[in-house]
């Protein structure tokens, strides 16, 4: 993996990083809120650059979008040894990364993430991505950015439904990888004073699981525990208007029913199931899905990137802290699972 910067000193680092690598051009990729929020505080460490400007939410993460990220590249000449900074959360670091990785066979780019979310989890890893006809980051490249610039300052602009979304992912990394933290934070939750600490712990998981394993070969899966699930509900809820739910609310609802699902399996005791259960409900309100929304989520699981042919490839837990791959579970299990949800 490339250089990776965590902490609130880190944008003069950017700044030389940016000099020191005599990039041709340099060209930052921000939507309406980071231009607003984010880049006032990057721009006076910047050398000179362009903007490219698209709006934001997982509703603009398509083809459509990227067709005017590319069309700006070109209109800026834009080389291959130009460099595309950005700066945003999952959505602009996910498709600037597959712009940059496409664009004339390959761009330089650098992650600046500004979500908890995309701190912790997107901007860490090399998977670039879309999603396509309503189907969660179903097109995309492994590409990792030249660096990384992780400044835990860029939170304090967050609501506090973006700062929960993210926080999911920190869930998940204990959940599949640190059992110690997870009983300690389990009792102290949002309420945490020093993100940073949380940060870093929760890249190095990252870190060095994608190290062991970078293209998704076999380990890497262990990383996507209440993703099957929770992609799904994403992608569903996505096309209701008025229904849409963050990507971290709907990984959380995964990992509830995944939970349950390791439990049924018997990897997973009562007691921790009930363990993970308090503590996802005293930081997230339940999603409401109605009984006429199960078997459509369901079918939306047979996309997921990790099936093979029909079979629906699941993480699971064997245990708070332990994660195993490559679980085979049938489409009426994780109905079952949607409808233990609804129960609880």
């Amino acid at each position: 993996m490339n250089p990776l910067y965590i902490g609130t000193n880190i944008l003069p680092q950017l700044a030389d990083f940016l000099k020191n690598r005599a990039f041709s051009k340099i060209a930052i990729l921000l939507d309406e809120n980071t231009l607003l929020h984010c880049y006032p505080q990057l721009k006076p460490y910047l050398p000179a650059h362009h903007l490219i400007q698209i709006k934001s939410g997982e509703a603009h993460k398509t083809l459509a979008t990227c067709e005017t990220i590319w069309q700006q590249m070109t209109d800026l000449n834009l080389d291959r040894w130009s460099v595309l900074v950005n700066l945003g959360g999952g959505v602009i670091g996910d498709m600037g990364g597959f712009c940059a990785a496409v664009f004339k066979r390959g761009l330089y780019f650098v992650q600046v993430p500004t979500t908890l979310l995309a701190q912790v989890d997107a901007s860490v890893g090399g998977k670039t991505g879309i999603d396509f006809h309503g189907l969660k980051n179903h097109l995309g490249v492994y590409k990792e950015p030249q660096a990384v610039f992780i400044n835990p300052d860029f939170l304090k602009t967050l609501p506090q439904r973006e700062l929960k979304s993210g926080y999911a992912e920190i869930i998940k990394h204990w959940l599949i990888a640190d059992a110690a933290t997870f009983e300690q934070q389990r009792f102290v939750g949002l309420f945490t004073e020093n993100w940073e600490q949380l940060i870093r712990q929760s890249v190095t998981i990252k870190s060095e699981v994608v190290s062991a394993d970078p293209l998704e070969g076999g380990y890497r899966k262990v990383l996507n525990f209440g993703h099957t699930v929770g992609h799904a509900v994403e992608s569903y809820l996505l096309a209701k208007p008025g229904s849409e739910v963050l990507h971290g609310e709907a990984v959380a609802v995964g990992m509830l029913c995944e939970g349950w699902l390791s439990k049924e399996k018997g990897l997973l005791t009562e007691e921790e199931l009930s363990k993970i259960e308090v503590f996802i409900f005293s930081v997230y309100d339940k999603v409401n899905l109605a009984f006429d929304d199960l078997k459509p989520i369901v079918q939306l699981a047979l996309q997921d990137k990790k099936n093979t042919n029909a079979t629906i490839n699941c993480t699971l837990l064997q245990g708070i802290g332990k994660a195993v791959y490559d679980q085979p579970v049938t489409l009426p299990e994780i109905e079952a699972s949607l409808r233990y949800y609804n129960l609880l």
